[in-house]
């Protein structure tokens, strides 16, 4: 039992790094009103193991955190608690999600991580632009959402060759 709380640990622990790495890495188009944060291809894996969940939740959290910090993440420190929130919440409703299978992928759960992140950035993007929630919000989500849209489709397509190759388990902690 405490080999898999072990892997479990050690598994959200490397998703947090793998998303962190990837949006500092490609910070240029991980933070802005119109972005695509590649990492959001993670998001994906709280289908397969609820220890991605906190996976990706820290790695957001950390990613938010040193974006802040460098000025890179315009948004400031309430991305750090917006953001990371949307990204937690996003992922506890893919993992509900990921049991229904459409061509034996779980589609419906790139959802939650698209429209989650466009209504708290959109809605974060429009009060720091505008000092109020206004039409342009609209804008600002669609924009955020057309973002998310590959690295999510990508997320779905990365569970579906984990699952055929049989490595979901190494993310399962088993």
């Amino acid at each position: 039992m405490q080999n898999r709380t072990l892997r479990q640990l050690t598994a959200a622990g490397v998703i947090a790094a793998a998303y962190a790495a990837l949006s500092l890495a490609l910070a240029p188009i991980s933070f802005g009103a119109v972005q695509c944060r590649v990492a959001e291809v993670l998001t994906l894996l709280p289908v397969i193991s609820p220890a991605a969940i906190w996976g990706v939740g820290l790695g957001c959290a950390i990613t938010n955190a040193v974006g802040a910090a460098t000025g890179a993440n315009f948004l400031g420190p309430v991305d750090l608690f917006v953001g990371t929130a949307a990204t937690l919440l996003a992922a506890l409703a893919s993992r509900l999600l990921g049991r229904i299978r459409i061509g034996g992928l779980p589609w419906l759960s790139a959802l939650p991580p698209i429209l989650f992140n466009a209504v708290a950035i959109g809605a974060e993007w429009c009060y720091v632009m505008t000092g109020t929630l206004n039409g342009t919000f609209w804008l600002l989500a669609g924009q955020i959402a057309l973002g998310q849209l590959p690295p999510c489709l990508l997320g779905v397509w990365l569970v579906g060759l984990l699952e055929r190759r049989g490595l979901q388990n190494i993310i399962e902690g088993k």
